[in-house]
């Protein structure tokens, strides 16, 4: 326990050192919130949306910045570069297990993501009135199981990149299919039917999200679908993984 506290706290130290990947995993979303915000139209309540604004209906889906940034980018390229500089095989050596090493990844993205979760809905409440997620526990089991299933595809990406270039290589084409899917692109109302329908199954199940937000119980499928994904991508991770 004393070896992963101190692994815990070089990863923080390390984390906080490195202000741009803070910045994307935690600010951006609000940021973009801000940026959007400023336009009085964005603010007024629109008939194609039911009644509420474009600010209201966008907001959750800028959660999904974080989720993609946080599960299927940085912990993948951070895992497969300390593989490629032998520190997991170092690591090996020691007290300190790689696993710990992993699981101080891992608290540290899920850390991020609620730090930034609460950001974004605490700026949109005070500086626009987007009312807070109406469906707190629907809310709750759609953001953590979308966030197991990213990490686990995250972690299968690693698991399949034997160097930092080539998990950059893999997370580029999933962090833009994850993007699009989740309505961060385009918003979900602008996609065809059939698209906007496949992005409510995908990781991170953004119509979940959408859905506890506006006061929706999330639909059960979804949630058990991101459940699916997170264990099976998880297993598949967990039998590849290499740790040098």
């Amino acid at each position: 326990m004393h070896a992963f506290s101190q692994i815990l706290k070089t990863e923080a130290r390390l984390y906080l050192r490195d202000t741009s990947t803070m910045v994307l995993t935690i600010a951006l979303p609000t940021l973009i919130l801000v940026v959007l915000g400023l336009i009085p139209t964005l603010r007024q309540p629109t008939a194609d949306l039911g009644g509420q604004s474009f600010i209201t209906y966008f907001t959750p889906s800028l959660l999904v910045v974080t989720l993609a940034m946080v599960g299927v980018n940085v912990l993948p390229t951070v895992l497969a570069t300390y593989r490629e500089h032998g520190i997991l095989r170092r690591l090996a050596t020691t007290p300190a297990s790689p696993l710990a090493l992993l699981l101080a990844q891992l608290v540290l993205a899920l850390i991020g993501i609620l730090i930034s979760a609460v950001l974004l809905a605490m700026v949109a409440r005070l500086a626009f009135g987007v009312p807070l997620p109406q469906h707190p526990l629907g809310f709750a089991a759609a953001l953590v199981l979308g966030t197991a299933a990213l990490l686990a595809l995250g972690l299968l990406v690693a698991a399949a990149a034997p160097t930092a270039r080539s998990a950059q290589a893999l997370t580029v084409p999933v962090f833009m299919v994850v993007m699009f899917f989740g309505g961060v692109y385009l918003p979900r109302f602008l996609l065809p039917d059939f698209i906007a329908e496949i992005g409510a199954y995908a990781p991170p199940g953004v119509q979940a999200l959408l859905d506890a937000w506006t006061g929706t119980a999330p639909h059960p499928l979804h949630l058990v679908i991101m459940a699916v994904v997170a264990v099976a991508a998880g297993a598949l991770a967990t039998k590849l993984f290499r740790w040098q």
